[in-house]
């Protein structure tokens, strides 16, 4: 799993600084997590393919997150993409767009499909056979949605010198992998794991985009290996987080520890701090593992 943030600053664009948009690399797909203006120029400068782009996530519909979806929607026409495109995004995105593309008689010659979100709890929104993506609903001025990604636990591992001693016919090899046990001729029971290897752990991110503060948020992230974490601003301001419902770095931290995650990444950072590294000072008060989104910086987990 290998995650690249494009963009991680709040509000506006600047010279320097990007708004959200990130992609997450899982199990051969290339997930595109939010769209601030901009988006396409980092893809590019980054050396990041448009065309593995197939599922996009759009947290809420503030510009900031999604501004840079309909002129990468475009783009996409331009360069004579065939295959479909899925939005999920919440109820209305499917509006703004298509209005835009109305309005400049510039349909997409590839099917778009939008999948808008209303529900205010947890639901699986992508499934295949190797990775799900369910939604992570957060206390925003508007309605707003993060992401959970997991990979499903794969099969096991076979052990070559127990089936080996064992004599055990290739043609059960599969339903061994499936955790399956094996009964011999004679009517012995040969236990799955006499013959078989634990799996690797499955590895799961969150996207926590804007929220306030949110407790119940712990349940559903419990134990991921990475979580991203508003944190737009610092404790001294904490009123206006309230106000805007928003995030201190503090209180990312501490739903890191309370959720007992393995890494805490904090982004979305108010551009009025003169220093990103602030934001680390205070969370790591509260938790240690604490990485800082900035833009084309990866982070890869095993």
């Amino acid at each position: 799993m290998k995650l690249t943030i494009l963009g991680c600053y709040a509000a506006t664009p600047r010279t320097l600084t990007n708004p959200t948009s990130q992609v997450l690399e899982i199990k051969n797909h290339m997930f595109l997590i939010d769209c601030g203006e901009g988006t396409q120029v980092q893809l590019r400068r980054h050396g990041i393919k448009f065309s593995r782009i197939n599922h996009i996530f759009i947290s809420h519909l503030h510009g900031d997150h999604f501004f840079g979806l309909p002129g990468l929607i475009s783009t996409f026409r331009l360069l004579g993409r065939e295959k479909e495109l899925n939005i999920y995004g919440p109820k209305g995105i499917k509006e703004a767009i298509t209005l835009l593309l109305k309005l400049g008689d510039s349909w997409t010659n590839y099917p778009l499909h939008f999948h808008e979100l209303t529900s205010v709890d947890s639901e699986v929104i992508f499934e295949d056979a190797k990775v799900t993506v369910q939604t992570i609903p957060l206390d925003h001025r508007v309605y707003t949605n993060g992401f959970l990604f997991r990979e499903k636990e794969r099969e096991r591992t076979l052990n070559i010198e127990a089936v080996r001693f064992y004599e055990i016919d290739k043609a059960y090899f599969n339903i061994i992998k499936k955790g399956k046990d094996i009964v011999t001729e004679m009517g012995e029971i040969i236990p799955n794991k006499e013959l078989t290897f634990d799996p690797p752990k499955p590895t799961s991110y969150a996207f926590c985009s804007d929220t306030a503060y949110n407790p119940h948020l712990v349940p559903l992230i419990k134990g991921v290996d990475c979580l991203y974490h508003e944190a737009t601003f610092l404790e001294s301001e904490t009123d206006l987080a309230k106000k805007t419902k928003h995030s201190t770095a503090k209180q990312a931290a501490k739903i890191a520890k309370e959720a007992s995650v393995g890494k805490l990444i904090l982004g979305h950072y108010s551009t009025r701090y003169a220093s990103i590294e602030v934001f680390k000072e205070e969370a790591c008060q509260v938790f240690d593992q604490v990485e800082l989104a900035d833009d084309g910086k990866s982070f890869e987990f095993n």
